[in-house]
């Protein structure tokens, strides 16, 4: 018998058993469990916001407010862009997203060609950031640390607007 066959014929029988237990007691059985095979992920990073241990992420416009801050225009609006960028890239992800907005915020005054709309296109079209950032005139060790600096100024957003959302303290 297979490993995989074993844990799915076990979890059955522990959730009857506790059905069974429970019902006897006079209580609720608790929630099923799940307990045909599951396909195993192929990129387990990509899952790892499913994890029950992941902090929960923020819906809608209030996902960018960190990074909609940082940038000078409301949450709402960045949202739809994003939600319009994803209409005509259905691939695009969210950390490229915000990545193309704070690359451009942060390199559009020194080079005009660098802007969220360019670095966009450039991903819509097969290319890395890096790659698109290179073919907008930066060399490969600048395109890089540009990266850098936009994901830190990207993180330091979210963090800042976090910590708007905690509790303040009670004034005298």
């Amino acid at each position: 018998m297979k490993p995989i066959t074993k844990l799915v014929i076990g979890i059955a029988v522990a959730t009857l058993g506790v059905a069974s237990v429970a019902s006897a007691q006079g209580k609720s059985p608790p929630p099923r469990v799940r307990t045909t095979p599951m396909s195993h992920p192929s990129n387990p990073k990509a899952n790892s916001a499913n994890s029950s241990n992941a902090a929960p992420q923020p819906k809608g416009s209030d996902s960018f407010k960190g990074i909609a801050t940082k940038l000078g225009i409301t949450p709402e609006a960045l949202q739809m862009a994003f939600e319009s960028a994803r209409q005509a890239n259905p691939k695009l992800t969210r950390g490229q997203f915000v990545a193309a907005n704070m690359l451009a915020h942060n390199l559009g005054s020194k080079n005009s060609a660098i802007t969220t709309e360019a670095i966009l296109s450039g991903v819509q079209s097969g290319k890395s950031i890096g790659q698109t950032l290179q073919g907008l005139g930066l060399s490969e060790k600048d395109a890089e640390a540009a990266e850098r600096q936009a994901k830190r100024d990207a993180t330091s957003a979210q963090r800042a607007a976090g910590s708007d959302n905690s509790p303040k303290p009670a004034t005298p």
